[in-house]
């Protein structure tokens, strides 16, 4: 069995770039220790701490539709919701190792993991 480290996800809007195009396929990869320590001490995350959350994404989300790179100025530019989806994602497989939870038939009692599925999934 290999340790999953990237994982696909699908904004509930995406991301409109500047010729119009939308962008809603990405992958975010598993966070470092450095990707929560050195945004730390850039100047926007020291003048309004918020900020953090724009460059960590920014840091681990690897790819978003066909752009070339991602960069703080591409979090920016997201739709709020398309911002809460990838902070709840980041959550999701930095805590538990994955995009799933563990769950418990009512009738059997089986225990197994179920893969979360939220809008835009």
């Amino acid at each position: 069995m290999s340790f999953q480290t990237e994982f696909d996800f699908v904004l509930p809007n995406g991301y409109v770039d500047e010729e119009g195009s939308l962008h809603k396929e990405g992958i975010m990869r598993l966070a470092t220790a450095a990707d929560e320590i050195l945004p730390l001490k850039d100047p926007r995350v020291q003048g309004n701490p918020a900020y953090m959350s724009i460059i960590l994404l920014s840091r681990v989300v690897t790819r978003l539709g066909n752009l070339p790179s991602i960069n703080p100025r591409i979090m920016e530019g997201l739709f709020v919701s398309d911002l809460a989806y990838l902070q709840d994602f980041y959550q999701r497989v930095n805590q538990n190792g994955s995009n799933s939870i563990k769950v418990v038939c009512p009738k059997c009692q089986h225990d197994f993991d179920a893969e979360v599925h939220y809008q835009g999934e």
